[in-house]
């Protein structure tokens, strides 16, 4: 990332970001709109610099950490984009059958930092799965910008699917103890609580500020859940309280954490939105919580 001081940013700049990253501001807008805030020497392309993700340097388990063995797999997913490619991670060391995580990316198909987050699970003591449905037309890209184009191109109804059929793939998977569990950012945070809808038998649900299901299909939710948001993310917490109170009519098991001062994406390590001690901590209370659901 460049030099600028995260402190000395608005919080405007980062509204600004979250509107583009979502597809409500094109480019060319977003660059307008942030030429506002170009003031005292810092000039647009810094600051566009800053806000973009940074995959460089910020990995935290590598790809050829020798502790996992991991690898791109395909599975079918005969309801949405016909054959998925995903990452397929687990601890070399295990001499058991392991607790499954599916892990969504966000809006912009499987990129480093999830990819990142997939091996943390499976050092973690998991077999992980994070599929990239971007596959049918013809995979993460290399960068966000023509991720998201991409993403947004499909069928939302195919892309649950693919993830549904994730989940099958993964249960059944001889390394797997047949409970598995999503976790999911963004859009990926909007999946999770579809999969804990959509699928009877999901072991556990972690959606990290994530789009909320309609109160009418609360009832439908069997899998104990943790959710966690971001106090300065409105879009997305506004439509806690509703879900909060579908949660509770029908009794659902479940557990809520508002990180205090913190965006929208601030478990991505990769951008200016993360922050450590509040990523740390959900990561962390994420991972308890996979424990004692999914192993057995």
């Amino acid at each position: 990332m460049s030099q600028i001081n995260k402190e000395d940013i608005k919080q405007e700049v980062f509204d600004l970001y979250d509107d583009y990253a979502h597809n409500r501001l094109n480019r060319r807008a977003f660059v307008q709109k942030l030429s506002v805030y170009a003031v005292g020497g810092l000039t647009v392309p810094a600051l566009m610099s800053f806000l973009m993700p940074d995959y460089t340097g910020n990995v935290q388990v590598k790809p050829d950490d020798p502790r996992l063995q991991s690898a791109y797999i395909n599975y079918s997913s005969p309801k949405g984009g016909g054959t998925i490619r995903g990452l397929l991670s687990k601890p070399i060391a295990a001499n058991r059958k392991l607790g499954g995580i599916i892990v969504v990316h966000e809006n912009r198909g499987l990129n480093p930092y999830i990819e990142d987050v997939a091996r943390r699970a499976a050092l973690a003591g998991f077999i992980s799965l994070a599929p990239d449905a971007l596959t049918p037309l013809g995979g993460y890209p290399g960068n966000d910008d023509e991720g998201r184009t991409l993403q947004s191109k499909r069928d939302k109804g195919e892309m649950e699917e693919d993830f549904i059929a994730a989940y099958d793939y993964l249960k059944n998977h001889e390394s797997c103890n047949g409970k598995v569990g999503v976790v999911g950012f963004c859009f990926g945070g909007g999946i999770a609580n579809m999969m804990a809808v959509r699928i009877p038998g999901l072991a556990a649900a972690v959606p990290f500020y994530g789009s909320q299901p309609a109160a009418a299909d609360v009832p439908k939710i069997h899998a104990p859940l943790m959710l966690h948001y971001a106090s300065l993310d409105t879009r997305i917490t506004e439509g806690w309280p509703a879900y909060k109170a579908a949660l509770d009519a029908n009794g659902k098991k479940y557990q809520e954490f508002v990180y205090e001062n913190v965006n929208h994406g601030f478990h991505n390590d990769t951008t200016p939105r993360y922050d450590k001690a509040a990523a740390e901590l959900a990561w962390k209370r994420t991972i308890d919580f996979f424990s004692e659901q999914l192993k057995s």
